[in-house]
């Protein structure tokens, strides 16, 4: 998929609460790197495991689902497979009524889960990172 710069640092601009799915505790792991970067970034990130629920990591309690957020979220960041991509896709449409995108990690792509999305309005943006957008977009250090 080719996205415009401007619909990239639109979502980044307007995106303040990320509920990053498959968040590893291991800071080596491309999650934990990149949730630390958003969160320097000025982010709400909000962890979200089943292995990792009631833990912490970037200063706030790990979630096992998308359903147990009580606050209101932005963009739902995933990292994890494409053919896990559909359930969480459906979660989070129904979890968060005003979800403004659903982003999908290097690798990570599900058109038809894609689709359903932005059917219900939200803006989808697969195979990216914001790790990698945000300094090239809005000028942040990497």
């Amino acid at each position: 998929m080719t996205y415009t710069d401007d619909y990239l640092r639109d979502i980044l601009n307007r995106t303040k609460t990320i509920a990053l799915i498959g968040a590893s505790m291991n800071p080596e792991r491309p999650s934990n790197y990149v949730g630390r970067y958003l969160v320097d970034q000025g982010y709400r990130v909000i962890p979200v495991n089943p292995g990792h629920a009631g833990k912490s990591l970037f200063g706030t309690q790990v979630v096992g689902t998308l359903s147990e957020i009580d606050a209101p979220v932005d963009m739902v960041d995933i990292f994890r497979r494409s053919e896990a991509v559909p359930p969480i896709v459906d979660e989070a449409l129904e979890a968060f009524p005003d979800l403004q995108t659903i982003w999908m990690q290097i690798g990570v792509r599900h058109p038809e889960a894609a689709a359903k999305a932005e059917a219900k309005g939200v803006d989808v943006v697969m195979d990216r990172c914001p790790k990698v957008e945000i300094p090239r977009l809005l000028g942040a250090s990497a």
